[in-house]
C-alpha cells in the first residue's frame, strides 16, 4: 500500500514537471535573425511590450524574446537596405525584446504601447508610441540637424539636448550641425532623449 502511495505522488511529481516546463522553456527563445547591412533602414511595427533595441556586435537584426512569450510571432524580411520587422500577437503581460541592429541604421519604430529603451545606435530614429514610456540615447547630440519631439500627456526630458518641459501637448524642437533626424511622438508617457 505505501509502495503503490509513493509511485503515485512520484507519478504526479512527474505529471507536473512535464506540464511546467514548457513554461519554463519559453522564459526565453530561439532568437530570430539575419544578415543586414550598416546604414540601412530598419522599420519595426511592435505590439505592446517592453522592448529594448541596441546595436549589436554584427552587422545583423536579431531578435530575442524572453519573460511570458506565449503567442508572439516574430516576421523579419531584409531586402537590400531595408528591413521590416513585425512583433505581433505578444501577451499582456511581463512580455520582453530584445532587438539588435547594425551600430549604423535608420530606425523607424511604432510601438502600439508599453516601454521602449533604444541604445545609441548612429542615423535617423522616428519613433512612435499610443502610450508607455520611451528612452532614447543619441549618442553626440551634434550629429543631428533636427530633433522634433512631443507628447500629448507625459514628460520631456531632452538632457541630451538642455531641455526639460512636461504636462499637456508639450513638444520640443531643436536645430545642430549634423546629418541625422530625430521625431519622436507619445501619447501619453515620458519621453528622453538622453546623450
Amino acid at each position: 500500500m505505501k509502495q503503490t502511495a509513493y509511485l503515485a505522488v512520484f507519478a504526479l511529481a512527474g505529471l507536473l514537471a512535464a506540464t511546467v516546463l514548457p513554461s519554463r522553456l519559453q522564459a526565453q527563445t530561439n532568437p530570430t535573425e539575419k544578415p543586414f547591412v550598416s546604414g540601412g533602414r530598419i522599420e519595426m511595427h511592435l505590439d505592446g511590450g517592453d522592448y529594448e533595441v541596441r546595436a549589436g556586435a554584427t552587422n545583423r537584426i536579431r531578435v530575442t524574446l524572453s519573460g511570458n512569450t506565449a503567442g508572439a510571432k516574430v516576421v523579419l524580411n531584409t531586402n537590400g537596405t531595408h528591413a521590416d520587422l513585425a512583433v505581433t500577437n505578444t501577451p499582456h503581460n511581463n512580455f520582453h525584446a530584445l532587438i539588435e541592429v547594425p551600430a549604423m541604421a535608420d530606425l523607424r519604430i511604432q510601438l502600439s504601447a508599453g516601454n521602449l529603451v533604444t541604445g545609441a545606435i548612429r542615423g535617423n530614429k522616428d519613433i512612435e508610441s499610443h502610450a508607455g514610456n520611451a528612452e532614447i540615447s543619441v549618442g553626440n547630440p551634434n550629429d543631428y540637424a533636427r530633433v522634433n519631439a512631443s507628447v500629448n500627456a507625459g514628460n520631456i526630458d531632452a538632457d541630451a539636448f538642455g531641455s526639460s518641459t512636461g504636462g499637456l501637448f508639450r513638444s520640443f524642437k531643436w536645430s545642430g550641425p549634423g546629418k541625422f533626424l530625430i521625431h519622436a511622438h507619445l501619447g501619453a508617457g515620458n519621453l528622453t532623449l538622453q546623450k
